[in-house]
């Protein structure tokens, strides 16, 4: 499958998978992060039961704090 990850063509052999699956797959382990597909935001609760398919524009972006 292929999908748009943060503006970048990223390809995977799996024709589905979940928002944690990506996670583990990309390795983010930000623990403060916003997560959007197709322009839907997505809860943390949602992490296992939200699917990602081919052609899906996936944003992941990670919130920082600091002064």
């Amino acid at each position: 499958m292929k999908i748009l990850l943060n503006n970048r063509q990223e390809e995977f052999s799996k024709e589905l998978i979940s928002v944690n699956e990506l996670l583990f797959l990309k390795k983010f382990s930000f623990k403060m992060r916003i997560i959007k597909i197709n322009g839907a935001l997505i809860s943390k609760e949602e992490y296992d039961s939200t699917f990602i398919h081919d052609g899906d524009d996936v944003q992941m972006l990670y919130l920082m704090s600091g002064g």
